[in-house]
């Protein structure tokens, strides 16, 4: 009986060698991926810019607020502000309005020293950068000067940002 299950284990094993492995054969291909980068930048975010609460305005009053944009790696940009929706108004002497169209004067600056306008004329008074691919971002500088004081109550204006690219 041995020598019977012996020879069937032999056979056995001897049809598996001659019979070929179901999926040894295969076959291949490629296939591209791609994607076209085009120049883009966009504007993430822009705070406002707070003064906070004032009575005579006898001492210059400061303020910041920051603007995120992003741009594709490479690409040039300008963000410009412009004077702002208070009648009269210049990139220069911008005017927050408030009750009986009285206006409370103030500037934006590109730094700390508030010396650099920033304002909406390209090569001018922007401030230029170029896009790294993240994103990027840039403080705005704002101050009230001294100045005859109006009626008391909320004074308020609307900065536009454009990026241009």
């Amino acid at each position: 009986m041995r020598h019977h299950l012996l020879c069937l284990a032999g056979s056995l094993a001897a049809s598996a060698l001659l019979v070929p492995p179901a999926l040894a054969q295969t076959d291949t291909t490629q296939f591209n991926v791609q994607i076209t980068i085009s120049a883009e930048c966009q504007i993430n975010s822009a705070t406002d810019l707070n003064f906070g609460s004032s009575g005579v305005i006898d001492t210059a009053v400061a303020a910041s607020s920051a603007i995120a944009v992003q741009c594709t790696n490479g690409t040039d940009y300008d963000i410009g502000l412009d004077a702002g929706q208070g009648t009269g108004a210049t990139v220069a002497d911008r005017l927050m309005t408030g009750p009986n169209s009285e206006t409370v004067t103030y500037s934006l600056y590109t730094d700390t020293g508030h010396t650099d306008v920033w304002g909406d004329t390209i090569g001018t008074d922007t401030v230029a950068g170029t896009g790294t691919g993240a994103e990027q971002t840039y403080s705005v500088y704002g101050q009230v000067p001294t100045q005859d004081t109006p009626t008391a109550g909320t004074y308020a204006d609307v900065i536009t940002v454009t990026l241009t690219y």
